[in-house]
């Protein structure tokens, strides 16, 4: 059993996903039965997620469960394409018919406050996904989903690290929502929504099984990586959320490159990069189910035959892929590929946590060279951003 009291900041944290899933998951089942009615589920024709950062990279891990699940077409739109390029466009399929639901744990996002406000200014049902309720996205929605995750244990408290708990609370609470719209829409039964909800308990231990088989595997690589400065990770639908978010944390703890890209659009962009070992991580369910597994065998065996340091975060009982990456970092549970975010998140963080301990980093580069912690000043003005008073046409 591992000490995680003499593990790094980041590190503790990661380790208190399984009960923080293990907590989570009714309540926010809850909230969603709460905030959906069944006039809103029955009424929508379209629905679109949307966030910023690693709220935005979550909706992208959902896309695929709401179009299952709900049977309702699902797009993820970051706040800024949806809040300046979209929401003056929304096919107008009828009064009370297009559902915004907007992702935020602060509440507090300039960018997504704005979405919402112009999603509902042109007719749009607005629905704020937030771990803050008294916050100014759920001051300006019209429902409110809250998500509040629970306190981090004392010795924890205060602590600034690259965030995990917030974006796994995010992920089970548009998973609860796509649960329940389904459900009401009647397109899965309520033996079947209810089998989901237990899919979802379920990864609580899928996830501590998971920490505790890739912690030491995570540790090794990041070493045997050490003299490289570049990191690519890659995956196609709901796992191109998970590339997405994975390439956030390595950027966020070590302050190394790290970029996030499409299994397909590797193969036309990454495929020419000069720098022959670099590491690149492929996310898939592979052959357990994967809409994707033939393309990313191919691209792996490409990625092999230039010289990468390919890895993969693939289920336990996983053969195809995992027979062509150098290294598995396995998924320690039989996960369906729409939920399979939640827990194939870990293996990124893991190398995260990893490189920036062993690199003797600071978490967001200190917030030194000009930038600052509030992220409202002159800076990125993530908080404090001017906002849109109308869509664009």
């Amino acid at each position: 059993m591992t000490d995680v009291s003499q593990l790094s900041p980041m590190h503790q944290q990661i380790y208190t996903l399984p009960n923080l899933l293990a907590s989570i998951t009714d309540p926010f089942d809850v909230s969603a039965r709460e905030t959906f009615s069944f006039e809103m589920c029955t009424s929508i024709k379209q629905i679109y997620l949307v966030g910023c950062g690693d709220s935005f990279h979550g909706p992208v891990g959902a896309e695929l469960a709401f179009n299952q699940i709900t049977g309702v077409p699902t797009r993820a739109v970051s706040s800024m394409q949806f809040s300046h390029y979209t929401a003056g466009f929304l096919p107008n399929t009828g009064p009370n018919t297009t559902l915004v639901i907007t992702v935020s744990v602060s509440g507090v996002v300039s960018r997504t406050i704005e979405a919402l406000r112009l999603a509902q200014s042109v007719g749009a049902i607005g629905v704020a996904l937030t771990g803050n309720p008294d916050a100014n996205l759920a001051a300006h929605a019209q429902h409110v989903f809250k998500t509040t995750v629970p306190p981090l244990p004392d010795e924890m408290k205060g602590m600034i690290v690259p965030g995990v708990r917030s974006y796994t609370a995010s992920q089970i609470g548009l998973y609860s929502a796509a649960i329940r719209i389904g459900e009401v829409r009647g397109h899965i039964s309520t033996l079947q929504a209810d089998k989901l909800r237990a899919e979802l308990k379920s990864l609580a231990s899928t996830a501590a099984a998971t920490i505790e088989t890739c912690h030491p595997i995570a540790h090794d690589l990041v070493r045997e990586w050490e003299d490289l400065r570049e990191f690519v990770f890659v995956g196609a639908g709901p796992n191109y959320g998970v590339a997405m978010f994975s390439a956030a944390k390595v950027l966020e703890a070590s302050g190394d490159p790290a970029w996030a890209q499409d299994v397909e659009e590797w193969a036309h962009i990454q495929y020419f990069s000069a720098e022959a070992a670099t590491p690149t991580t492929f996310i898939s369910v592979g052959d357990q189910g994967g809409f994707d597994q033939q393309r990313t065998a191919e691209v792996v065996n490409a990625a092999n035959a230039i010289g990468r340091r390919t890895a993969g975060v693939l289920p336990e009982q996983e053969k195809n892929v995992s027979s062509l990456v150098k290294t598995k970092l396995p998924v320690m549970g039989a996960v369906r590929e729409a939920f399979y975010p939640v827990v194939a998140s870990i293996p990124g963080e893991l190398i995260a946590a990893e490189r920036a301990e062993h690199q003797g980093t600071e978490y967001f580069q200190a917030f030194g060279g000009g930038r600052h912690s509030s992220r409202g000043d002159q800076t990125s003005r993530i908080y404090d951003s001017i906002q849109l008073d109308e869509v664009n046409r």
